[in-house]
């Protein structure tokens, strides 16, 4: 990848954890997904990772919430977003994450690539806010790739540290996973690789030659993370999962706000957005008639 690429702008909606006490801008119900899928894809996100959630606001991991979600999206825009599920969670079963993956067909999968510490640190308090293990071993991630390959969903290899890069290599080798790969850096999660430009260029140096590849930063680290991929010449993500503030402090209204301010960076950079038959190309999954309902 180059700067001379389209930059793929992927919107993560709503996340699992914070709530409207938090943001109120939030998504909860399917009509509100879609009503912010369409402030995403109006500013030019091409890309939505779904959480899904129950009405309420607490999340879930039923193919109905899954699927109602999905429907409210595609009636409010159509085939003009790619739509990207999480299968990254604690406790919930493989073969759960895999009911949903086999009822919706998402067009991309998450893929989390590594076990690890997982903590949000507050210096004013100097301890943890929270403090878990994420654990992702690979027979679980063997066993979601055979998945996705049978349901010919496209993975997005989640990689919160170098090492999460380097165990991509042998599931190529296994032929459980097929190039070219779609990754993203995770970055600025307490147990995973700090959030810095010369770290996101080290993860990227360390890639599958032919990889597409993006950042998604964590908190308000995330803006200058997105500098630093459209500088190398990747693809960026942003939205309320992330991080809730504008690059000036103020708490964003809506998700299409932070997926326009993305999209000003990456043009003000000289980066063009990415259109989604573009983004399907990139990524290389099939396209789709676009269409608007």
């Amino acid at each position: 990848m180059s700067v001379e690429d389209p930059v793929v702008i992927t919107c993560s909606i709503s996340g699992a954890i914070a709530n409207r006490e938090q943001c109120p801008a939030i998504p909860y119900t399917p009509e509100e997904y879609g009503a912010e899928a369409r402030r995403i894809v109006d500013e030019g996100g091409v890309m939505i990772h779904i959480h899904a959630r129950k009405p309420d606001g607490t999340p879930s991991y039923e193919v109905e919430d899954f699927q109602a979600i999905t429907d409210a999206i595609r009636s409010e825009v159509g085939d003009a977003v790619i739509v990207n599920f999480s299968t990254g969670t604690i406790g919930v079963p493989v073969a759960k994450r895999i009911e949903y993956l086999r009822a919706c067909r998402p067009e991309v999968a998450a893929l989390n690539m590594g076990s690890m510490n997982y903590a949000k640190y507050s210096r004013s308090r100097k301890q943890f806010v929270f403090n878990m293990v994420f654990a992702n071993p690979f027979e679980e991630i063997i066993e979601l790739l055979e998945a996705m390959n049978e349901l010919g969903i496209k993975p997005e290899h989640e990689c919160f540290d170098v090492g999460h890069v380097g165990s991509l290599a042998p599931l190529i080798d296994m032929g459980v996973l097929h190039t070219p790969l779609h990754v993203d850096c995770v970055m600025g999660v307490i147990g995973g690789i700090p959030p810095t430009a010369r770290n996101l260029a080290a993860m990227v140096d360390n890639l599958p030659a032919g990889s597409h590849w993006g950042v998604i930063g964590i908190s308000r680290d995330q803006w200058m993370l997105v500098s630093a991929a459209l500088t190398l010449g990747g693809s960026i993500r942003v939205g309320l999962e992330d991080n809730l503030y504008l690059p000036d402090g103020l708490m964003a209204s809506s998700n299409g706000e932070l997926i326009a301010k993305a999209r000003q960076m990456a043009e003000d950079m000289g980066r063009r957005p990415a259109t989604v038959a573009e983004a399907r190309t990139m990524l290389a999954i099939p396209q789709r008639e676009a269409s608007v309902a």
